[in-house]
């Protein structure tokens, strides 16, 4: 009896969402590097075997059919956290000086995960900052797909060019969360089945 009285530390709406980016996410990288390989912007190209879409043109394809998933489920994951106060109970207050004592604790493997129904600061500033990822990753976006449309967002990021770097950096940043995120979840993977089956 008490295991149907535990409530769920993610509802529902929380773990629908946070499955359906990773999936969106997924395609928009693969997709992405292939979109890159046809116009690179450092000396390098990624391992085709590793894109999704075969071609420019099918990389395309995935990259825009994944990319009204990603704003979707994104503004939905937005509205239901503010709304339900989610937000605001997890996320709020911030601290500098405890986000130093969590990540020096974190490194030297001390960081505690007893109570998996609060994050610690490196937690809060970590889902934080790749939230502000997203949003950049879809400005830039909307400035390279439709530069014309957006001459405002394009002045904002600094023209185009400025505009294709930033989309850049921000994919690279948000592939070194899903690294390290990976890591985490290997590492205590109890965060596996929460997010799985809610508690």
């Amino acid at each position: 009896m008490k295991s149907h009285n535990r409530k769920n530390i993610h509802p529902l709406w929380l773990r629908a969402t946070h499955w359906i980016n990773a999936v969106t996410m997924v395609l928009m990288i693969l997709s992405g590097w292939r979109i890159y390989n046809a116009s690179p912007l450092f000396p390098f190209s990624f391992p085709n075997e590793y894109t999704l879409g075969g071609w420019l043109g099918g990389a395309l394809q995935w990259h825009f059919a994944a990319m009204w998933m990603f704003a979707a489920n994104g503004i939905l994951y937005l509205t239901l956290n503010i709304i339900s106060g989610r937000f605001r109970q997890r996320f709020l207050p911030l601290s500098l000086p405890q986000l130093w004592q969590d990540g020096i604790s974190a490194l030297r493997g001390h960081l505690s995960h007893h109570d998996l129904s609060q994050y610690n600061m490196v937690q809060k500033f970590a889902y934080l900052l790749v939230v502000i990822d997203g949003m950049l990753l879809a400005i830039s976006g909307l400035v390279l797909w439709k530069s014309v449309q957006f001459p405002f967002l394009r002045e904002i990021l600094g023209g185009y060019d400025t505009a294709r770097f930033i989309h850049f950096f921000a994919m690279a940043f948000l592939c070194a969360f899903v690294v390290i995120h990976l890591i985490m979840v290997a590492l205590v993977p109890k965060t596996l089945l929460l997010m799985t089956r809610g508690r």
